[in-house]
């Protein structure tokens, strides 16, 4: 795929350019004379001063989050964050959060170094569905999911739930399978609030055809290109 030649990832954008300008750039033996112009990082040999260079490998990771994490780069507060659980990877590059889990949530976490995917994953209009499991300080009924699925008001938004049914009961909590096709800030905390509901677990098990499955807790993965490119699919599937 033809990307320009500044944005190939092997320095920043401006270092690429001004490389560029100082004739230091060649493509396939040929002085570089554009920053913008386009190449194609699988077939074209790019060297910066006689060596050759290899595009920016681009990386798609699911991670199981542990509860007590935040899912940021670095903390203020100095709290401890989801990048704990790749401090022993090796040969790993810079990845960055595709989405949220709050502090206490857990589960499945998406990070990539490919930006353009990442956007187009959390695009709100995406409709990528995510399903969560969500133990809650109450004996669910029917009713309780119609509700949610209703939704309620809170902060001048409406929030409710593509679906939402009963998994199991004991005597005094539940949980609850709810679907999501919208991603707002801590958007089923708030909603069962609403409802006076209390939210004891919150785990995500699933996003579009990606399975949080039998990953262990505080483990990660690679995706394949395949896992990649299908979660995208069901992306334009539902945007239609």
């Amino acid at each position: 795929m033809a990307r320009a030649l500044s944005k190939l990832g092997f320095c920043s954008r401006s270092k690429g350019r001004a490389l560029v300008e100082a004739g230091r750039v060649q493509v396939n033996g040929v002085l570089a004379r554009h920053a913008d112009e386009a190449v194609d990082p699988n077939c074209d040999r790019i060297t910066v001063d006689g060596k050759e260079i290899e595009a920016r490998r681009r990386v798609y990771l699911m991670l199981n989050k542990p509860r007590g994490l935040v899912t940021t780069v670095s903390d203020e507060q100095g709290r401890a964050t989801v990048f704990e659980c790749f401090s022993k990877a090796k040969d790993l590059p810079r990845v960055f959060p595709v989405g949220r889990l709050d502090k206490a949530s857990e589960g499945l976490l998406l990070f990539s170094n490919d930006t353009d995917w990442a956007a187009r994953v959390t695009d709100p209009e995406s409709g990528i569905e995510k399903i969560y499991h969500v133990q809650i300080d109450c004996v669910a009924d029917e009713a309780m999911t119609r509700r949610i699925e209703t939704g309620v008001h809170d902060a001048g938004e409406i929030l409710a739930a593509r679906r939402a049914i009963v998994l199991r009961r004991g005597e005094k909590n539940s949980w609850l399978e709810i679907a999501l096709d919208e991603g707002r800030n801590r958007h089923i905390r708030r909603l069962l609030d609403g409802l006076g509901v209390g939210v004891l677990r919150l785990v995500r098990v699933s996003i579009g055809p990606l399975e949080l499955g039998s990953l262990a807790k505080g483990a990660f993965r690679k995706l394949s290109a395949e896992e990649a490119q299908n979660l995208i699919a069901s992306r334009r599937q539902r945007a239609k």
